[in-house]
């Protein structure tokens, strides 16, 4: 699985509408709309790399409230639930 982070402008007044249509787009799993230089975060999850080129270069580009992307390619996922197992490990 590949999973990837993309940052998001849209043009004002589109968040809602832009985060409703990136979440029709297959391999979108969540849309966040933020504070800062961005107005949107999408998290993707892909089954290959090259989907990737799919979603964002040709999928998201359709989309035409959206002004500028600027993707960020996971290497490893960190999350509570692991780091409770690394503890759990020979608790019985």
């Amino acid at each position: 699985m590949v999973s990837a982070v993309v940052l998001i402008n849209v043009q004002r007044g589109q968040v809602n509408e832009t985060a409703q249509s990136l979440l029709e787009i297959e391999g979108v799993a969540e849309v966040y709309s933020v504070t800062g230089d961005y107005d949107l975060v999408a998290l993707l999850r892909l089954q290959q790399y090259e989907d990737l080129a799919e979603v964002v270069t040709t999928r998201m580009v359709q989309l035409p409230a959206i002004t500028k992307t600027n993707t960020l390619m996971a290497f490893q996922c960190y999350s509570r639930a692991d780091l409770q197992q690394a503890w759990d490990i020979g608790v019985e």
